[in-house]
């Protein structure tokens, strides 16, 4: 008996990219949603999901016609770097901020050689892409961690 195979069973995007049907909001009050939730301090991905668990509003760009990251541009609303970067940078102020306290914890060295790495990378793109000034560089700091 051949074994299953893993991985099925994450949700697939909507083929269509028109509008649902049965989503009653309109564009300009999906736009005021995002706004709102953008100056509450949420993040991009974070308003994506209170759009979908609490309004039940699928995707924004259907309906918009814009993103999340675009409308927040277009309100002066957008982090100053990429959230995916963002988050990576927190995580290696953790890591600094624990490698100094546990100085022979050889796993979280590795782990911060890993996330420091992903950061060169990232930041390489971003700054290929014009997301990121092309000075920006990472300095490796025990950042102040919300």
């Amino acid at each position: 008996m051949p074994k299953k195979e893993k991985g099925k069973s994450h949700s697939t995007r909507p083929i269509t990219h028109r509008s649902p049907s049965w989503c009653r909001y309109t564009s300009e009050e999906v736009e005021a949603l995002v706004v709102k939730l953008a100056r509450e301090g949420n993040f991009p991905s974070k308003i994506g999901v209170i759009l979908r668990d609490q309004y039940g509003i699928p995707l924004v760009k259907p309906i918009v016609g814009k993103s999340i990251t675009e409308i927040l541009k277009d309100n002066n609303l957008a982090p100053a770097i990429p959230e995916d970067l963002g988050m990576l940078l927190r995580k290696a102020s953790r890591l600094h901020a624990h490698l100094e306290r546990n100085r022979s914890d050889k796993h979280n060295k590795r782990a911060l050689q890993i996330v420091e790495s992903k950061i060169h990378k990232l930041s390489k793109y971003y700054k290929r892409k014009g997301l990121l000034p092309k000075d920006w560089k990472y300095t490796p700091t025990v950042l102040a961690i919300r």
